[in-house]
């Protein structure tokens, strides 16, 4: 599997512009072929040890089953269209891609 997590800072933080970016991603993100788990979800303020990173505002989560999945992704429509319709509203985006091993009920 591989694991996509992108963090997404915004230019203006609102609570309005966090929920429209949150749904945007559900909408144009969540259903492409091969995700095995899909999370987007706002900074859990609460959380602010001093290990923790405070730096974004939404947090995107995708598991993918496999490279060739994620690969597909990057070029689909859906995913293209997210990008043109929000890119204007992030001061920066950070993107993590590694491979992930195990999950529930799972032992590689």
């Amino acid at each position: 599997m591989l694991s996509h997590d992108v963090y997404f800072t915004l230019l203006e933080p609102t609570d309005s512009a966090v929920q429209a970016l949150i749904k945007s991603c559900q909408s144009k993100l969540r259903d492409h072929d091969g995700v095995e788990f899909f999370g987007v979800g706002a900074l859990e303020p609460g959380l602010d040890r001093p290990v923790n990173d405070q730096e974004f505002h939404v947090a995107l989560h995708v598991v993918f089953r496999d490279r060739a999945a994620h690969d597909v992704y990057q070029t689909a429509k859906e995913h293209l269209d997210f990008i043109q319709e929000n890119q204007a509203t992030w001061a920066k985006v950070r993107v993590f891609d590694s491979a992930a091993l195990g999950g529930p009920g799972r032992t590689d």
